[in-house]
């Protein structure tokens, strides 16, 4: 019987079970992946001041992200292809998330298509969504994506121009795959994966395969994704996209204050710090280290979420203290559904939520929503955090300094 006690034991289990060319596409970074290990090890460098002798009794980790109750701060993250992870895997994950009381970020680029996930699905879910050339067919996708009962968007601001990914690359991982002797043999390796593909109809990229213009087939759609993603973006298409959406917007890729800003006067409802998980621009800081200095910056005027290199549920404590109203998870649930498909993906939700729960105790609070930097040791704040936190204080005694009488 395997023991699952850890995001590690999934990760190794889903490594055994998801043939190479999809696994390294959920487990790998840009270029020489520096910023894809920094998302994780610098949270490592964190550490908690312990408490003891408070009472720990009813303790909670309820809260709200952008007006939805929510069993822990933690949403599932939009990833692409999590439907060749696993058979249906988009469906799962929804699934393992409703049960959970969190939300499900649905991808554009998922296997699943939207009306897939609507109809076996009860609960509400979120919709990312990239910024294409194709105005008609994005109008399209969000007024489909209202129909399936969707909430919320996320607009996902870091894709203009795609990082180069080494391992995807070698791997023949492209769009369609580019099938070779070493791919159908690697997949042949791994049956219980080829069999749950092999009783699935869902193969393709759902949300675009026979719904743009001119794409009917996974050769078709090879062209027209090369040709989509909109280098031109601006902070003014951002008002494009509020006309035709009701829901709330949150806004992901956010890595600079002034960015931060700009979010903050789009209107959006939220923002994420994230680096996408380290596939995009490898060299730059990690999502954590920039958190305070986004949160310093914005003032409370917009909700801000992080992701990019959380793996445990101390992972989310320290956002949490730092700032975050909330997180999402991306890799861990792919994980979790590599290794037992819906199953794992609940198990990774019950493994954060008990490390969570534990160490906000350990650190002697029992409500997430007051939890605050001082659980965090200053001392062991990487330094680029402590830079941030001391230039905001800076600011924000000189503008609170009395004047004087010349």
């Amino acid at each position: 019987m395997e023991i699952i006690s850890d995001i590690e034991d999934l990760r190794s289990l889903a490594k055994r079970r998801v043939p190479r060319m999809f696994y390294d596409f959920a487990d790998s970074g840009s270029w020489t992946e520096g910023t894809y290990h920094a998302n994780q090890s610098d949270f490592q460098k964190i550490l908690f001041r312990q408490r003891v002798a408070r009472d720990l009794d009813h303790r909670s980790l309820r809260t709200r992200m952008i007006g939805t109750d929510v069993a822990m701060p933690v949403a599932l993250a939009p990833t692409g292809l999590a439907g060749m992870i696993r058979a249906d895997g988009e469906i799962l994950a929804a699934r393992a998330a409703a049960a959970f009381g969190i939300r499900y970020t649905m991808s554009t680029m998922s296997v699943c298509s939207l009306e897939d996930v609507a109809e076996h699905t009860r609960s509400p879910f979120w919709f990312q969504l990239y910024f294409m050339r194709d105005r008609g067919f994005m109008s399209e996708l969000l007024q489909r994506a209202v129909d399936a009962g969707c909430d919320a968007l996320v607009l996902t601001l870091d894709l203009q121009v795609i990082g180069d990914r080494y391992k995807d690359a070698r791997n023949g991982l492209s769009t369609p795959p580019r099938i070779t002797l070493k791919s159908i043999f690697d997949m042949a390796c791994h049956p219980g994966w080829c069999i749950g593909m092999a009783t699935t109809p869902r193969r393709r990229l759902g949300n675009i395969v026979g719904h743009a213009k001119g794409v009917s087939d996974m050769g078709s759609l090879a062209e027209w994704t090369a040709q989509q993603f909109d280098p031109s973006l601006s902070w003014d298409d951002i008002a494009w996209v509020k006309e035709r959406w009701p829901g709330k917007l949150v806004l992901k890729g956010i890595m600079d204050p002034r960015d931060a800003r700009n979010a903050v006067r789009s209107g959006a409802d939220a923002l994420i710090v994230s680096n996408h998980g380290g596939r995009q621009l490898d060299g730059s800081p990690s999502t954590i280290t920039m958190l305070p200095t986004i949160v310093e910056a914005v003032q409370g005027e917009i909700e801000i979420w992080l992701d990019s290199g959380i793996r445990s549920g101390q992972d989310v404590l320290k956002a949490i203290a730092l700032g975050a109203h909330g997180t999402l998870i991306g890799r861990p649930f792919l994980y979790g559904l590599g290794a037992k498909g819906q199953q794992g993906v609940t198990r990774v939700l019950q493994i954060i939520a008990r490390q969570l729960d534990l160490t906000m105790a350990f650190c002697g609070h029992t409500d997430i929503t007051k939890v605050g930097r001082e659980i965090i040791l200053p001392h062991t704040l990487p330094p680029i955090i402590q830079d941030g936190l001391a230039a905001a204080t800076a600011t924000t005694t000189a503008t609170a300094a009395p004047v004087r009488a010349a």
